[in-house]
C-alpha cells in the first residue's frame, strides 16, 4: 500500500500536502482501494469555508457513496475539475493528478493533530 512520507494523514483516510498556508487534499491509496471503482466525484465549491472534520466532498464507487472530510479548517481556493469528468483518476493516481481540492489553511496548528506516514501505516496495517 502506497503511503508517501511527505504527506500528513487524517484518520478518515484523507491526505494533505502543505506549502506555506496552502493545503492540497485528496484520498489515500488505501481509501480508493477500499472503495474500488470510483464512478463519481464532487469536489467542494470555491470559496467554501470548511471546519476540520467537516464533510468537504463526496465520492461514489460501484460499492458505496463516501463523504470526504477536511483534515483541517480553511477556505477552498481550488477544486480539481478533472476528477468530476474522470473520477477513475482517484483509483489510478490517488496521490497525484487526483487531488480533490486546495484550501488556504486558517490554523496551521491543526496540522499537529494529523498523522505522519508511519502512524498512518500503523492505522491501516501496512
Amino acid at each position: 500500500m502506497n503511503v508517501p512520507d511527505h504527506l500528513l494523514y487524517a484518520p478518515s483516510h484523507e491526505w494533505i500536502s502543505v506549502e506555506g498556508d496552502i493545503g492540497t487534499v485528496g484520498i489515500t491509496d488505501h481509501a480508493q482501494s477500499e472503495l474500488t471503482d470510483i464512478v463519481f466525484a464532487e469536489p467542494p465549491a470555491l470559496g467554501k469555508i470548511l471546519a476540520a472534520g467537516e464533510v468537504a466532498a463526496v465520492v461514489e464507487s460501484v460499492k458505496a457513496a463516501s463523504d470526504i472530510y477536511s483534515p483541517v479548517a480553511g477556505e477552498v481556493i481550488a477544486r480539481n475539475e478533472a476528477i468530476e469528468s474522470e473520477p477513475a483518476l482517484l483509483n489510478s493516481d490517488a496521490f497525484g493528478a487526483a487531488w480533490i481540492y486546495k484550501l488556504r489553511l486558517s490554523d496551521l496548528g491543526q496540522l499537529t493533530a494529523l498523522k505522519d506516514a508511519e502512524a498512518y501505516r500503523t492505522q491501516i496495517g501496512a
